[in-house]
């Protein structure tokens, strides 16, 4: 069985089929990774998610669920939107909301016949969840996908920064 990876470093650089944004309700850009993501596609991006259909006034990726564009001038091929769980102390449903986010995007890159994904750490920036019990869910998450399915069969956790990359390396050891 593959394991994810865990790297530390700009996921806007990463040269997989697609890369994942943590992104908000509208898909039209924000700050961290969605930011980033966003200034280094270019503005065919913005273009893209505003095409993208709106299932409520505003939203065009509900909380929990994932939606595919082009990548346009990032070496990653396709950008794939999923919206997490804004922190509000655990018992909201966040958990089962974060694990969807990870469920649906790797989903949605198997259907398209991807091979490579790379996530961000998902709600751990300005959405607030905590940094250990995020990283637990995405190891898991992605570990449970790689066993059951053959693809993407390359799985990148992509850390920006040391808080993250230990925590990361943490879930990765704990069994």
């Amino acid at each position: 069985m593959n394991e994810p990876e865990i790297v530390e470093g700009d996921i806007t650089r990463l040269e997989v089929d697609a890369i994942v944004n943590a992104a908000n309700e509208t898909l039209l850009g924000g700050g961290g990774v969605d930011g980033a993501i966003h200034r280094a596609a270019g503005p065919g991006l913005l273009a893209a998610c505003r095409e993208l259909p709106m299932s409520a006034p505003g939203v065009r990726c509900p909380t929990g669920q994932a939606r595919i564009t082009p990548g346009f001038e990032l070496p990653a091929t396709y950008v794939i939107h999923t919206v997490g769980p804004v922190w509000r102390g655990g018992g909201s449903g966040e958990p089962r909301l974060l694990a969807s986010c990870y469920r649906e995007s790797l989903s949605l890159a198997s259907e398209q016949g991807l091979t490579s994904i790379a996530f961000p750490a998902i709600s751990c920036g300005i959405y607030g969840y905590p940094l250990d019990a995020a990283a637990t869910i995405a190891v898991r998450e992605t570990r449970d996908f790689l066993f059951r399915c053959d693809k993407p069969s390359r799985v990148i956790l992509c850390c920006f920064g040391d808080a993250a990359l230990n925590a990361y390396q943490r879930a990765m050891h704990a069994r």
